[in-house]
C-alpha cells in the first residue's frame, strides 16, 4: 500500500517512512536483558554536550523512589531480566540509591552504576564498600572520564573535575571494586590511539583496567542534536551487515520519572529521555513492542556509532 502525503515528511519526522521515502527501520524486543533506572537529571557538575542535559538544576527527570523500582524490579524478575543499570544524572545524588542499589543485588541481578566518581560518590565510601562485599563480583561501577588528559577532560566536564574523578576511580580501584571506565570519541583520534593513551594513563596510576577490553574502556561516538546523520532504513541492515538484534533497544529499556508525574514510565533507551514518542507504557509489559529508528541518536549513537550502554552489550566504537 503506498502511503500518500499532503507534503514528504522532513527527516526523523514520520513514524513509519523516512524522508527519502522508505520503510523506517524498526527494532523488535529480541529479550529484555538490562532494565535501566534514571536515578532523577540533577548532577554534582554541567558538562559540555551531555545528551540528557543534566546538571545542579536539572530535575525534569525526578528523583525515581527505592518504593516505585523496586515494583519495576519485581516485574524485571518475571522478564528473567540479567542486569540493572543505575543511570543519571548522577546517580549517588538521589538520597535513596543505596537502598536501591541493594534491592537489586538481593534480587539476584548483575548491577551497573554509572557515575562521575566525585564527592556524591565519595561521601559514600563507606557504606558502598559494605555492599560491595555482601555481593561480590555483582556490581560494577562505571567511571565517566572523558579524556586520558586532565585539561581536555575538564575541557568539556569544568575545572577542578579531574583530580576528583581520578581520586574516586583510584579508590575503587583499590577496594576492589569492579570498574569500568567511560570515555568519549568527540576528539578526533582513532579508537586504537584512544585505547593505547588510556593504557599509558592507567599504568600511572597503576590501575588494573585493560584498556584493550572494550568492556572496561568504553569509547561512546558523538550525539548531537543538530547533527546531519542518515535515517536508518530497513535497508540498511543488509548495506551495513548488521542486525536489529544488535541495536540498545532490542535487549533493553529505561525507566524515568518525570518532574511533576504521578507515576514512571518506560522508555525505549537510556538516550532519549524527553522525546514522548519513545515513551512506551507504565510497565515492562506494555513497553515490550517494537521501536522505530525515529531519532538522529538511533543512526549516530547505535546503528552508525556501534555502540551500547549495556554493561556487556556490543561496543564495536
Amino acid at each position: 500500500m503506498t502511503t500518500i502525503f499532503s507534503r514528504p515528511p522532513g527527516k526523523f519526522e514520520h513514524p513509519t517512512v523516512t524522508a527519502s521515502g522508505e520503510a523506517r527501520a524498526v527494532v523488535p524486543l529480541r529479550r529484555l536483558e538490562t532494565l535501566w533506572l534514571n536515578t532523577g537529571t540533577v548532577c554534582n557538575i554541567t558538562c559540555d554536550n551531555c545528551y540528557i542535559q543534566s546538571g545542579p538544576h536539572n530535575d525534569r527527570l525526578a528523583y525515581l523512589s527505592r518504593t516505585e523500582a523496586r515494583r519495576f524490579l519485581d516485574e524485571a524478575a518475571r522478564h528473567r531480566v540479567t542486569e540493572i543499570g543505575f543511570t543519571g544524572g548522577e546517580p549517588f545524588m538521589n538520597p535513596e540509591i543505596l537502598d536501591m542499589v541493594e534491592d537489586s543485588l538481593a534480587a539476584g541481578f548483575r548491577v551497573l552504576v554509572l557515575t562521575n566518581a566525585m564527592r556524591p560518590m565519595q561521601r559514600l565510601e563507606t557504606p558502598l564498600t559494605a555492599l560491595n562485599r555482601r555481593y561480590p563480583g555483582q556490581l560494577t561501577l562505571r567511571v565517566s572520564l572523558d579524556h586520558y588528559q586532565a585539561e581536555a577532560h575538564e575541557r568539556l566536564r569544568g575545572q577542578r573535575t579531574w583530580q576528583p574523578a581520578i581520586d574516586g576511580l583510584t579508590w575503587l580501584v583499590r577496594e576492589g571494586f569492579t570498574v569500568a571506565v567511560a570515555a568519549r570519541m568527540v576528539w578526533g583520534l582513532s579508537d586504537a590511539v584512544m585505547r593505547i593513551c588510556f593504557r599509558e594513563l592507567f599504568s600511572i596510576l597503576d590501575l588494573a583496567i585493560d584498556a584493550q577490553d572494550p568492556t572496561q574502556l568504553v569509547l561512546f561516538p558523538e550525539m548531537r542534536d543538530d547533527a546531519d546523520v542518515p535515517e536508518i532504513t530497513e535497508r540498511c541492515w543488509d548495506i551495513l551487515g548488521k542486525s536489529p538484534d544488535s541495536v540498545m533497544c532490542a535487549s533493553s529499556r529505561m525507566v524515568v520519572k518525570r518532574k511533576g508525574a504521578e507515576h514512571p514510565v518506560v522508555l525505549a533507551c537510556t538516550l532519549i529521555p524527553y522525546d514522548e514518542a519513545f515513551e512506551l507504557g507504565a510497565t515492562l509489559s506494555a513497553a515490550s513492542g517494537p521501536v522505530a529508528l525515529k531519532h538522529r541518536h538511533c543512526a549516530s549513537f547505535c546503528v552508525l556509532g556501534g555502540a551500547s550502554c549495556n554493561p556487556h552489550g556490543d561496543q564495536t566504537g
